[in-house]
């Protein structure tokens, strides 16, 4: 849950991003909130992972505004950034020097107690479990401290009781206040853990606010759904998408 606050620490504003005569986003903003949970969820080509890499600076948008710069975002792409060969500490060491960290042991000893990996701190990384190097993969997008957190498809390919421990050490992020905003094909994990809820489709938003107001619009709309991922998918078929 959310912690209380007067502001946001992301905001984005009227994002455009076009590829040639392909219009990705259409004037999408959004904005997170310290501790905050916010899954942006869509169809394939919808538009979440170019919402998410601009959000990390990683692209640039052809219009809007954002209220962070690349530097002070963490930015956890799907495909693990992480080297294979290289332990978990070797992985972490490296990190924090690319983050020009001051005390680079201090800020492996910080990863490892935020992962609970210190058990496995000497292993390899490719001999870990797929939510283990995911774990690992986040907390390198966390070594810069960032108050918000992007994270593209955190649980993809993970079977569920690796997504369950995945998720428990993300909302635990969320508990000591840093804002995450992630993007998700499975449809329940937006209803399970976020605080918000934006919907995209075309590039364009259909909605933005809590679960519960989602699935309230929904039924005014469309009727009652039997559950959240039916809901999403009655939403998208009675606006056309």
């Amino acid at each position: 849950m959310a912690l209380a606050t007067d502001s946001a620490v992301l905001e984005a504003n009227g994002l455009v991003k076009r590829f040639g005569a392909r219009v990705a986003l259409r004037e999408v903003s959004l904005s997170a909130q310290r501790g905050e949970l916010v899954a942006v969820i869509g169809p394939n080509g919808a538009g979440k992972t170019t919402l998410l890499s601009i959000l990390a600076g990683i692209q640039r948008p052809d219009a809007g505004s954002i209220s962070r710069s690349r530097g002070e975002v963490g930015w956890v792409p799907q495909q693990a950034a992480v080297y294979g060969k290289l332990t978990v500490t070797e992985n972490l060491r490296l990190f924090a020097r690319l983050e020009r960290r001051k005390d680079v042991d201090a800020a492996v000893a910080a990863m490892l107690d935020q992962t609970d990996l210190h058990d496995r701190a000497d292993d390899q990384v490719q001999t870990l479990s797929g939510g283990n190097r995911q774990r690992i993969n986040i907390a390198i997008g966390l070594l810069s401290e960032p108050e918000v957190l992007l994270l593209d498809e955190p649980s993809a390919a993970l079977d569920p009781r690796q997504r369950d421990r995945l998720w428990e050490f993300i909302r635990a992020l969320a508990e000591r206040g840093t804002a995450v905003v992630y993007s998700t094909h499975v449809v329940p994990e937006a209803e399970r853990y976020a605080d918000q809820v934006l919907v995209l489709a075309d590039g364009e938003k259909l909605f933005d606010g809590p679960p519960r107001e989602f699935e309230r619009v929904v039924a005014e709309e469309c009727g009652e759904a039997p559950d959240f991922e039916a809901a999403f998918v009655e939403f998208l078929r009675h606006r056309g998408h």
